[in-house]
């Protein structure tokens, strides 16, 4: 289809537009004050929108960024099975990642059907990963889990509601396949209430304008937001690039698993081809394709020079293409649970292969994404479960350095406060914060690595986690170094500090008192480390990011005296030296720093590549 340009009055559109983008907000919000769970309502794992009659999407809430994608394939499966079944009332809820269009079985869809004067005009729709849905591991997110039916309970599209009526029977059923029922239902009446809540705004905002006045200015904000697309795809060159990257793999003896995507540009149509990615997997890392498509529209979205609306519109010149059978999307009965690995290092690929393109507009690679793990056992005679979400450390830009301490660009997802941890479970959080000497050095460096490590106060608590980027280090880009890499280890900073695999395959045990750190990837640095402006070297060795050591031996830039200050004459003649040296042999000066700060002394070089031997 080719948009034509808008009759409607563009103030109207403007309006209507921020009042959608304002209602699925206010959704955000009930959910985060009425939610249960840690993950929902301080980590913010969750998402909302706003639909048309139609099911497409005119409104996206502000939080977790790399769900909102999945709506529409979501909202078909809603379709296909109630369209012309709808009552006012009525709520729905699913999330099987097969036939619902759903992302794995912890991410729930509740979804509102919303009428005006017995009219169907549109949906409130609600995304909330759900703090345990059964199967083989509490917190339902076990790497090790070979098929989907060891991961929880699949539920395709149900009435939840019917006119109005709960569905005692779910909620029963529900209630016995749960570790946390008060946790999970609660988390469920949130979801339940922001549909209400968005209901009520949405009837109120038809009702100033009439249904058909409002169906009108709908179909102009999508087309709107279609054109606004096809002019920015427009502006890029036309031509063909593709990256590969890899995860670095499963369990004690991990295999390199390659992700690639190829992307086609001609003229107002763009293409990503997803061609060339591993075949799924005998692990729960396989995405269902919802979650890619999420990455394709969020990346493209981000890489414009313009907002573009968060009308569905926007996706009508983007054509997505993932092989059925790949590990971007597996077929059935494929374990999925931790299918999130998969979708965050989907938005590193599509931004190295837009640093080819638009290569002013893009960072180097970040941490690799959120790293997830999921603490559970006994608290006396209660179980619990906690859930977090880690991420924090993005690439250099070419005008600037990484940030550091602010969620991956995927998610508003952020790291669940350290008091709250404590007082609601059996952990202690004995290190949190920044790592010195971590992240890849650039004229522009990469954010640096953070780190969070537990001490058990339990007398047995169980850990499955997945985390990424150890082997395969953040990219850099135009002459910056990758990242560093990311390390679990066990028992740290005492003789029997032992590494843990990225992702474990099988749970990880630990007695009281014993204690886990992780240390995430630092980003990846952007333009020559040397052409570093010294001043800013000396700003990171005065706030502790560096060392006086580090900056000599990677950056050339020598500091000394009290108060410290840089050596002009000295600064020169390193810099000199280092440019007629090569590292390519050997192990770079700045991983060496990096581990030995974190006292891990025993590692070896796979051509760019640090892991542990």
């Amino acid at each position: 289809m080719n948009a034509t340009p808008s009759n409607v009055d563009p103030i109207t559109m403007e309006v209507v537009q921020n009042a959608l983008g304002a209602i699925a907000d206010e959704m955000a919000l009930v959910i985060m004050r009425t939610a249960y769970s840690t993950i929902v309502r301080d980590s913010m794992d969750y998402s909302t929108g706003v639909c048309d009659r139609d099911g497409r999407i005119v409104a996206h809430g502000m939080t977790m960024a790399l769900h909102l994608g999945s709506f529409p394939d979501a909202m078909e499966a809603l379709i296909r099975d109630y369209g012309g079944d709808m009552h006012p009332g009525d709520m729905f809820i699913w999330n099987d990642p097969y036939d619902g269009g759903g992302q794995h079985l912890p991410d729930v869809y509740i979804v509102k059907p919303v009428f005006v004067d017995d009219a169907l005009e549109g949906y409130a729709a609600t995304l909330v990963h759900q703090i345990d849905m059964g199967g083989i591991a509490p917190g339902s997110a076990a790497v090790y889990a070979r098929e989907i039916f060891q991961e929880g309970l699949r539920i395709p599209p149900i009435r939840l509601y019917d006119k109005g009526e709960p569905n005692r029977t779910f909620f029963k059923l529900m209630e016995k396949n749960t570790r946390i029922p008060d946790k999970l239902a609660g988390d469920m009446r949130a979801q339940v209430a922001a549909c209400r809540t968005a209901d009520a705004a949405l009837v109120d905002l038809i009702g100033r304008y009439g249904s058909a006045t409002y169906r009108q200015i709908v179909e102009e904000l999508h087309d709107h937001a279609e054109r606004i697309m096809r002019t920015e795809i427009s502006a890029l060159p036309d031509g063909t690039w593709s990256f590969t990257d890899y995860i670095d793999g499963l369990g004690e003896k991990p295999e390199p698993i390659p992700l690639k995507v190829t992307i086609n540009i001609d003229g107002g149509y763009m293409t990503l081809d997803w061609t060339g990615s591993a075949p799924q997997v005998d692990a729960a890392i396989n995405c269902p394709v919802p979650f890619v498509k999420s990455a394709c529209h969020l990346i493209v979205k981000c890489i414009a020079a313009e907002d573009i609306p968060n009308f569905e519109g926007f996706i009508r010149p983007l054509n997505i293409i993932v092989p059925e059978g790949t590990i971007v999307n597996p077929l059935p009965p494929a374990a999925c649970a931790a299918r999130a690995i998969v979708g965050w290092r989907s938005l590193d690929l599509l931004l190295g292969c837009f640093a080819q393109i638009v290569p002013d507009r893009v960072p180097a690679a970040g941490e690799g994404g959120v790293t997830f793990p999921s603490f559970s056992g006994f608290d006396g005679d209660e179980r619990f479960v906690c859930t977090e979400a880690w991420a924090g450390s993005w690439g250099g830009m070419r005008d600037r350095d990484g940030a550091f301490g602010i969620p991956n660009p995927g998610g508003n997802l952020t790291n669940q406060p350290v008091e709250m941890v404590e007082a609601l479970f059996p952990l202690e959080i004995t290190r949190y914060g920044m790592v010195e000497n971590s992240g890849g050095p650039g004229k522009h460096r990469g954010g640096p690595a953070y780190q969070r490590e537990y001490r058990f106060l339990s007398d047995e608590t169980q850990m499955v986690m997945r985390s990424d980027r150890r082997r395969f280090l953040p990219y850099g880009l135009e002459g910056g170094n990758a990242g560093t890499p990311s390390w679990n280890l066990r028992n740290t900073g005492t003789a029997d500090q032992t590494p843990i695999p990225v992702m474990p395959m099988e749970p990880v045990l630990f007695e009281k008192g014993e204690t886990f750190r992780h240390v995430s990837g630092g980003g990846g640095g952007h333009g020559n480390p040397l052409e570093r402006d010294p001043a800013a070297v000396l700003e990171d060795v005065l706030e502790e990011r560096l060392s006086a050591d580090y900056a000599a031996d990677v950056y050339g830039v020598v500091i000394y005296g009290e108060p410290l200050e840089i050596d002009n004459q000295a600064t020169a003649a390193r810099r000199a030296e280092i440019a007629s040296k090569s590292d390519e042999n050997g192990r770079p000066a700045y991983l060496q720093h990096f581990h030995s700060e974190l006292g891990i002394r025993d590692f070896r070089l796979i051509g760019d590549r640090e892991m542990e031997s």
